[in-house]
This record gives C-alpha cells, sequence and structure tokens, in this order.
C-alpha cells in the first residue's frame, strides 16, 4: 500500500461496477483520485450530447460521494490538465478507459507516451466494449466488412463477467482543486428544449441498471417483433446509458444470455443488436473514414445535395415533410432526444433517397440532436441506410414511408402521438414538440398539415434513377 495516488481520468465511462480501470486501481491499495476533463473534444460535442454529459457528470459525481470520493473537474487540454494533476498530487500513475474514435485515439496516444517519459504510469483499459476491434478477425486475418459473418465469429465468445463495483475508494491525503460544473454551462445550446427532453431522460448507473432489468423481465421475450413497433415499449432504451458508460455492455450480454438460456424468445436478437454495436466499433477502428466520408468509395462520385439549409432540408429537419412516419420520427427526437430505430432508418432513408441529400447533413443533425449519440454507431446507421456503407443488401432498397407506417403503425398510434396538426385533440407529446424547436422556427400546432415535399412513390423513382445514371 502506498500513499501515491492513481488518477481515474473518466471520459464515457460513468459507473462502478464493471470498470475495469477503476477496480485495478482500487485493487493496488493505493488513493483514488477521480478526475473529468473538459478538452477539446467536449466542446466539439453537439447541443443534447454536451447537456446529457453534463448530466452523466453531475450525477456520477453523487455516486462518488456516496463512496466518500470526489470527481475532479477540470477544463484545458487534457495532457496539460493531467500533467498538473500529477504535479499537484504526486500521483504515480493515470488509468483510463479506452475510446475508439480517430481524434480520442491520437490524443490518448500522446498523452500515454508523454506521461511515460515522465516517468508516470499511464495505463488504458478495456470496458466500452465487449470485444477489442483488433481481436476479432477473418480467416484470413482481414477485418470484418459484412455484419452477419462478423457475428457468427463472435457470438459463441467467452465474454468476462462483470466486475463488482468496488465497496470504497479509498481517499488522498489531500484533493486537488475542482471546477464548478455549473461553470461551464455545458447546457447552453439545448436553450428551452433542455427542459422538455429533461423527463425522458433516464440517468445514472442505477436508472440503467433498472432499465436493463425491466427490459429482461418484461419486454425481451417479446423483442424480436415489437423492436419494429415505434407505437410500443418494446426496446430496452438502453443506448441511452451505453452511450456514456452508465451501463456496460457486459452486463447487457449477460442478461441477455440468461435470458436466452431460459428460453426468451427475443434474447438472441438483443444480443444481436449488442454485436451490432461492436461492428460499429470494429468498422471504426479499421476504416476511420466511416466517420468522415463514403465507406464505399464509389459512392464519391454520387451527386448527393448538399446544402443543409435548402427548404426541403429545413422541412425534414422540421419534421414537417408531410411525410407521418418521417414527421412523427423526427418529432419525437426533440421531445425526448432519441428516436425509435425504425424511425432512424426511415428518417435516414427518406433524406438520403428520396430527397438525395447527403448523408453527412442528418449525420450531423444527428449529432446534435441525440442523447445517445454515439459516434460509430450513428455514422455505421447512417451510411448503412444511405447504401454507401456496410449493408450486404443491394444499394437500390428504398423504405417506402407510407407502406412501412401502415405495417409497423396500423393504427397510426405512433403518428397521432406526435404529429398535432389537424387533430382534434392532440396529444400531450404532440404539443410539446412545439415547445421544444426553436422559436425561429415560428411553428404552430394550428397549422395546415403539409403536403409531401416529395411523394413516397416518386422519390422512389427519383432515387433509382439517379443510381442508374451513375452506373451502380
Amino acid at each position: 500500500m502506498t500513499t501515491s495516488p492513481i488518477l481515474i481520468w473518466f471520459r464515457r465511462d460513468f459507473r462502478l461496477t464493471d470498470h475495469p480501470a477503476l477496480s485495478a486501481a482500487c485493487a493496488t491499495g493505493s488513493p483514488v483520485i477521480p478526475v473529468f476533463i473538459h478538452d477539446r473534444e467536449v466542446d466539439a460535442l453537439g447541443a443534447a450530447p454536451k447537456w446529457r454529459l453534463e448530466l452523466a457528470i453531475d450525477t456520477f459525481a453523487q455516486s462518488l460521494a456516496a463512496k466518500g470520493s470526489r470527481l475532479i473537474l477540470r477544463r484545458g487540454s487534457a495532457l496539460q490538465e493531467l500533467q498538473k494533476l500529477v504535479t499537484e498530487t504526486g500521483a504515480k500513475a493515470v488509468y483510463w478507459s479506452r475510446l475508439y474514435d480517430p481524434a480520442s485515439i491520437a490524443r490518448d496516444t500522446e498523452i500515454k507516451s508523454t506521461l511515460k517519459e515522465q516517468g508516470v504510469a499511464a495505463q488504458s483499459f478495456g470496458g466500452h466494449l465487449l470485444f477489442e476491434p483488433w481481436t476479432v478477425e477473418t480467416k484470413t486475418g482481414g477485418f470484418y466488412k459484412v455484419y452477419t459473418p462478423f457475428w457468427n465469429m463472435v457470438k459463441n465468445r467467452d465474454v468476462d463477467a462483470p466486475l463488482k463495483a468496488p465497496d470504497s475508494l479509498r481517499a488522498p491525503a489531500h484533493w486537488p482543486d475542482s471546477d464548478d460544473l455549473m461553470q461551464w454551462n455545458m447546457a447552453a445550446a439545448m436553450n428551452r428544449g433542455a427542459d422538455i427532453v429533461r423527463p425522458h431522460v433516464r440517468l445514472g448507473e442505477k436508472a440503467a441498471q433498472s432499465r436493463l432489468g425491466a427490459f429482461i423481465d418484461r419486454i425481451v421475450d417479446g423483442y424480436d417483433v415489437t423492436r419494429d413497433l415505434p407505437a410500443v415499449d418494446g426496446t430496452s432504451g438502453l443506448s441511452e446509458n451505453l452511450s456514456l458508460g452508465e451501463i456496460s455492455p457486459h452486463q447487457c450480454w449477460h442478461a441477455g444470455q440468461r435470458a436466452r438460456q431460459e428460453g426468451k424468445r427475443g434474447a438472441e436478437t438483443f444480443l444481436k443488436e449488442l454485436v451490432w454495436r461492436e461492428f460499429a466499433y470494429h468498422l471504426m477502428h479499421h476504416t476511420p473514414r466511416l466517420l468522415t466520408g463514403n465507406w464505399k468509395p464509389d459512392w464519391d462520385g454520387f451527386p448527393w445535395r448538399t446544402d443543409d439549409a435548402s427548404q426541403d432540408v429545413m422541412a425534414w429537419k422540421q419534421g414537417r415533410t408531410g411525410i407521418e412516419f418521417v414527421d412523427a420520427a423526427m418529432r419525437e427526437l426533440y421531445v425526448t432526444g432519441r428516436m425509435h430505430n425504425r424511425g432512424r432508418m426511415i428518417v435516414a432513408s427518406y433524406l438520403t433517397k428520396h430527397l438525395l441529400t447527403h448523408w453527412k447533413i442528418g449525420l450531423d443533425w444527428f449529432e446534435e440532436c441525440l442523447i445517445d449519440w454515439d459516434p460509430a454507431s450513428n455514422a455505421m446507421g447512417w451510411q448503412w441506410s444511405a447504401g454507401s456503407g456496410p449493408d450486404a443488401t443491394p444499394y437500390f432498397r428504398v423504405f417506402n414511408p407510407v407502406t412501412q407506417l401502415e405495417k409497423f403503425d396500423k393504427n397510426r398510434d405512433y403518428a397521432d402521438r406526435w404529429i398535432a396538426e389537424q387533430r382534434a385533440n392532440p396529444s400531450p407529446q404532440a404539443l410539446s414538440y412545439f415547445q421544444a424547436i426553436p422559436r425561429s422556427w415560428n411553428l404552430s400546432a394550428n397549422a395546415e398539415y403539409p403536403a409531401p415535399v416529395v411523394p413516397a412513390d416518386v422519390g422512389r423513382k427519383v432515387a433509382l434513377n439517379a443510381y442508374e445514371n451513375k452506373g451502380f
């Protein structure tokens, strides 16, 4: 046992249970100083993800306080702030959980190298994923480009059992100074939308574990069907908590495996969704262009429309396309900060195929609005929908948003829940959309519901004609 502390640098891993870096630090017997740094990567976040991060930080700080610990907050260059904390505290080591996007990798690589040169033990740990991306290889030693073979490769792999939360965190003799979280004002860009979205947030580790338990008890048996019904509470909702590490994928995996062993029908589908998330990180690691350019290079010549302020794009952003499934999903986004997965596919297909608009416009808008934003999942979802990404189905698949609504929302419960115009008694959710959106949009529930910007059948023909002319 030593009096020299270990700094635990938290980023997107706001939990005490199943936290390898934290468990390793506590096992040494050394004092532990939890740290969060508001650096340029945090500054770059969109409005909703940054606000949701602020909530996560505050809640996690309370969890640490209950253990007799503290979360030290600093703002600035991550390397410089860590170096200052090492000097101030006499820390002998810095531990953190790995992130996998290119910007984080570049930052963390520099920090690890610099700290080691200065005699500080810098060590990164897993925990954000089930499998490190470089550990899953094809038989020829390459990476997977199609999901189903990836699933078949990992579905029977051993996944480490979740680690228990430490009973206590040994405090240092003296705590370093900390910033005031509220002074960072991370909610500023949300404006009035924060008050509307807040009741829909399930915040922190305890809520995430409760959410998982309720899903396994009540929903997972029928999940293979209910996951496609946007009006039904038929999904886990865990993307919000996984994105910030308020629960680990290991906890979700083992809960899903237990459900499958108990004969719950939808459990394997749930496990496949967890592995879909892994696949997104696998591709981001091996092909970082997934985040910024067409994953399939032959799409570089496609004549995407790129005006993100055009009338059509604004109608899409506002949920005023005249296509009920698209509009309901976009309005759900502004009120709850999330969107049903079926809705995500529909709005993405409509923007990229019916409106022939570049997927990056949609990707950037989701990055601004989603409280469950995740860099890998967001990018892969958009490229998959656009046809430029890792989809084994031919590019010419174009979802018909009208027939999709008829199939998955037969009674129009979802549409009526989120669309107020020309309804005799609009739902509270539909009306709250007008309280969440920017006042500058000047929209009212009393307005006429618009005619389709591009009708479903017309949009399909336009998209197929564009594909044919480009020689796809």
